[in-house]
């Protein structure tokens, strides 16, 4: 690239000029401070990470509804490459991993490399320089131009809250508030409360606001298995033999190595999908003695099709004096009466939405043009598809961390992502000892790549009919995550492979 680039450490100024990098990532969650974490190691590429937020953290940042915690162990929630945090307890509390990314950024001196309230508008792929022209705007509207050679999308899937379209629920006059939104001035003490959805976040808050509301009626369209969570937290001897890394390492391999088992289960083998719907059906019948309410907790779909949740105080507290449960979705509005579709009206102060995420179809695709002018989410219109669930053909030099079929429903996303990130270095040590400017993979191979993700597929859980973010809602298919296990995803997209692809010379070849 020609310009005046910025090198490895040094600071990205805020000038109105075109900054020229090696690398620009756009995100600050686990997946974007891992891929800068790398780059800064390396010291070979310049970088910069553009994130819309006011810190870092992502997931974690948006999230901090009371209650809000993780349902994977955090020793395998946590980077491999990073020494052992000392945590407190089996799973960790969002808090903590908000803790642990922001201390990432202190160590790996991560911070000179990151503009935070700096949004992503578009970026564009440029075949005259063979690199991505990227504009951000600052919170305070000024403008951000870079031209970087590689562009690492790092948005997630749990960044874009989903609001269902619900009849009349603009005209509500109290709170509403998405659990990613949540903030200090939620007045749920003493108030009428409705949650409208029982996923994961749900029935993580419900406990808690079942405990301060006056009312609180949880709307359910369909309900969840739930199995223990058998949460503790560790002594002080534990703890300060899992800070050694040894120790640490040894445990992480065995909990990815034991999560990994349970893939058996989504392939619907027995008996391993017998046993872990008896253990949620136990589980519910111990904590529900009402045989009314059990049967409407009964899921009437196959375990595992949608995601399973972990909890022990879930069920409790819908059988509190204060707390209605709704076997229904919320269908209309009307000022402060929100009634449900079995037709039963609730007067409610405050409505709490845990609605989940627009995963399927990721708005940041809409703002990134690759060749001839093609968006990526019109590349996606009918559905996400990749290769190696990390590039797409006709965005050369452009990678997707966790994007398509690229998480787990049984095990760590932080595996996935650290796999994801061997694969980004592969390429872009390739690029820096060739004379190739623009790598593609080809058409052919993420056709053939999709073909193989269908196939894995076709014999899980989670194409057996039931209504789940894994499966896009238009195609059908399973798009977010990978069909196999933890392992099986390293083994085939761990290391990057060139043949795949179509490159092209590098412009400034000639130049030099």
């Amino acid at each position: 690239m020609t310009g005046t680039a910025t090198h490895g450490g040094d600071r990205v100024d805020g000038n109105d000029g075109v900054h020229d990098i090696d690398v620009a990532i756009v995100g600050a969650g686990f997946a974007g401070l891992g891929m800068a974490t790398q780059l800064a190691r390396r010291g070979r590429e310049s970088f910069v990470v553009l994130e819309r937020a006011d810190a870092v953290g992502g997931t974690w940042r948006d999230n901090v509804y009371p209650g809000i915690a993780c349902d994977i162990p955090a020793h395998l929630y946590s980077f491999s490459f990073r020494p052992p945090a000392d945590w407190a307890s089996r799973y960790p509390s969002g808090r903590e991993i908000r803790d642990y990314l922001e201390q990432t950024v202190a160590d790996e001196g991560l911070a000179e490399h990151i503009l935070l309230n700096c949004e992503l508008r578009q970026a564009t792929w440029d075949e005259a320089s063979a690199g991505w022209m990227i504009t951000a705007a600052a919170a305070d509207g000024s403008g951000r131009t870079f031209r970087a050679r590689t562009l690492v999308l790092a948005v997630g899937r749990l960044s874009e809250a989903r609001i269902p379209d619900i009849e009349g629920l603009g005209g509500f006059p109290g709170q509403v508030v998405h659990t990613a939104a949540w903030h200090a001035d939620v007045a749920v003490d003493g108030a009428r409360v409705g949650v409208v959805g029982t996923g994961a976040s749900a029935v993580q808050l419900v406990p808690h606001l079942a405990e301060a509301a006056e009312e609180l009626v949880v709307f359910c369209r369909t309900a969840p298995y739930v199995v223990p969570r058998e949460d503790r937290r560790y002594t002080a001897e534990e703890r300060a033999a899992l800070l050694d890394p040894e120790v640490a390492g040894e445990i992480r391999h065995q909990l990815l190595t034991e999560a990994d088992g349970a893939f058996r289960q989504r392939l619907g083998l027995h008996p391993d999908i017998d046993e872990i719907r008896a253990r949620a059906r136990d589980h519910l019948h111990r904590q529900v003695d009402d045989p009314m309410l059990r049967e409407l907790l009964t899921p009437d779909y196959e375990i595992g099709c949608k995601r399973i949740l972990l909890s022990d105080d879930f069920y409790p507290s819908l059988q509190r004096p204060n707390v209605v449960f709704e076997p229904s979705a919320l269908d209309s509005v009307t000022e402060s009466k929100a009634t449900a579709r079995s037709g039963r009206t609730f007067d409610l102060d405050v409505l709490v939405m845990a609605t989940g995420f627009e995963s399927a179809r990721p708005p940041a695709a809409s703002r990134v043009v690759g060749r001839a002018g093609l968006r990526l989410s019109e590349h996606w219109s009918s559905g996400m598809t990749s290769y190696a669930s990390t590039v797409v053909s006709g965005f050369p030099n452009m990678f997707v961390l966790d994007g398509p079929n690229a998480a787990l429903g049984h095990n760590s996303a932080i595996y996935m992502i650290e796999t994801q990130l061997d694969y980004v270095l592969g390429a872009l040590e390739f690029l820096g000892d060739s004379d190739v400017g623009a790598l593609e993979v080809s058409p052919e191979a993420e056709a053939a790549y999709t073909r193989e993700i269908d196939e894995r597929s076709a014999s899980t859980v989670w194409l057996t009919g039931c209504d789940s973010w894994y499966v896009d809602p238009d195609s059908g298919r399973l798009t977010l995550l990978w069909p196999g296990t933890a392992a099986s995803f390293r083994e085939r997209n761990g290391t990057f492979d060139p043949a795949p692809y179509l490159t092209s010379r590098d412009p400034s070849e000639g130049e030099r």
